[in-house]
């Protein structure tokens, strides 16, 4: 998080205890927050959101995960509890999920979460225990429910490629990716690490199988040699999307739901393929002491996993369905898009969030060193 992000969320903290004390109107601090954050900020990431008696906030990664997590799992929960869901954009990361807790008195409830994050912060007394007698452990795919968080969909990270140019001999493994001779063009990258370890071991001959743990040595190694065919390192979605468009990458490790726009929106000249793919779980967690309490949290969780509301997130954000009985109401010529289709994720190796838990933040510092050098 840059510096001056740093500082308007402490404003907005700021803001916000004045309003639990009373000292300003919750309209106010809606009309205070946004004027800080700007019209883009709020446009990426929603209004600033201050949690009400008897509702429930659900904290996404903005944009258009706003009117989908409304749309899909928000209303529907509304009409049969009363509770209210409350949206805000402004992204969970594990540091402000952390600054919520340690505020005494957090105004989020439920937050969209990487896994990972979620079982540290459990560990560290911050993350509810996820009710099982509440949320349904049948209704996720075996291995994806964990003490403090639990899979609510999935994406991959993905090779997309320039069909266009690479014609009858598209690349078809991670190998692929990293051979410039056999493959010419510039290449993108994900900035923040995730998923890119794997393909950078895959890339220098190491199987699936034997990916974990993983080999930061060697992972650093490659991306020392290879960093000078990367055009870009990207940090968002969108960025990932404009460097294939405009012809600057021939080839992106992307997520899997951006590869899917690519694909339609230049009919085919970009694809993709799942061969080698990381399968990510996103995740639902509830921070410890949230105003809507536990038991509400919970049970908006359980109703998520309804599949008819599953099949409304992987129409309007392509998220693979945690619930394996979504897998079948997916009109069979979209499945191709869905990245835990039995087919697709068979061809892929889910990202280990035991090791993620334990090995992200100092393997991110290194792989951010060598970004930035």
């Amino acid at each position: 998080m840059k510096q001056n992000d740093r500082f308007t969320d402490d404003q907005l903290e700021l803001l916000a205890d004045k309003a639990r004390q009373g000292k300003i109107s919750r309209r106010k601090f809606t009309q205070l927050g946004m004027a800080l954050l700007g019209a883009t900020a709020v446009a990426t990431r929603g209004a600033p959101v201050l949690a009400e008696d008897g509702q429930l906030v659900f904290v996404s990664w903005g944009g258009d995960a706003v009117d989908a997590y409304d749309d899909a799992y928000g209303k529907p929960f509304e009409e049969e509890t009363g509770i209210r869901v409350r949206q805000d954009g402004s992204g969970p990361t594990e540091g402000a999920i952390q600054a919520q807790y340690e505020s005494g008195s957090p105004s989020w409830d439920i937050v969209d979460a990487d896994a990972f994050s979620a079982e540290t912060l459990g560990k560290k007394g911050m993350i509810e225990p996820i009710d099982y007698d509440v949320v349904d452990k049948s209704k996720m795919r075996e291995g994806f429910g964990w003490e403090y968080s639990a899979s609510t969909y999935f994406f991959s990270y993905i090779i997309a490629y320039d069909a266009a140019k690479f014609g009858d001999n598209p690349p078809t493994t991670m190998a692929d990716f990293f051979d410039i001779e056999k493959f010419p063009g510039k290449r993108s990258m994900y900035k923040w690490g995730a998923g890119m370890w794997e393909a950078l071991l895959m890339g220098d001959g190491v199987a699936q199988a034997d990916l974990y743990p993983l080999d930061l040595v060697r992972a650093h190694n490659k991306l020392k040699d290879f960093k000078q065919h990367v055009i870009s390192f990207w940090g968002n979605g969108a960025e990932s999307q404009t460097l294939m468009l405009n012809g600057e990458a021939s080839m992106a490790l992307i997520w899997s739901t951006r590869a899917r726009l690519l694909e339609q929106d230049t009919d085919g000249d970009v694809s993709f393929t799942w061969q080698d793919g990381i399968i990510s779980p996103g995740a639902m967690a509830v921070i410890k002491g949230n105003p809507g309490g536990a038991e509400a949290a919970m049970k908006f969780i359980a109703s998520a996993q309804d599949p008819e509301k599953q099949l409304v997130m992987f129409d309007m954000l392509s998220q693979g369905p945690a619930n394996p009985a979504a897998d079948e109401l997916i009109p069979e010529d979209q499945r191709r898009y869905n990245p835990v289709a039995p087919d697709n994720f068979a061809l892929q190796v889910p990202l280990d969030v035991a090791w993620y838990e334990e090995n992200y933040g100092p393997a991110l510092d290194e792989y951010l060193a060598i970004v930035s050098a």
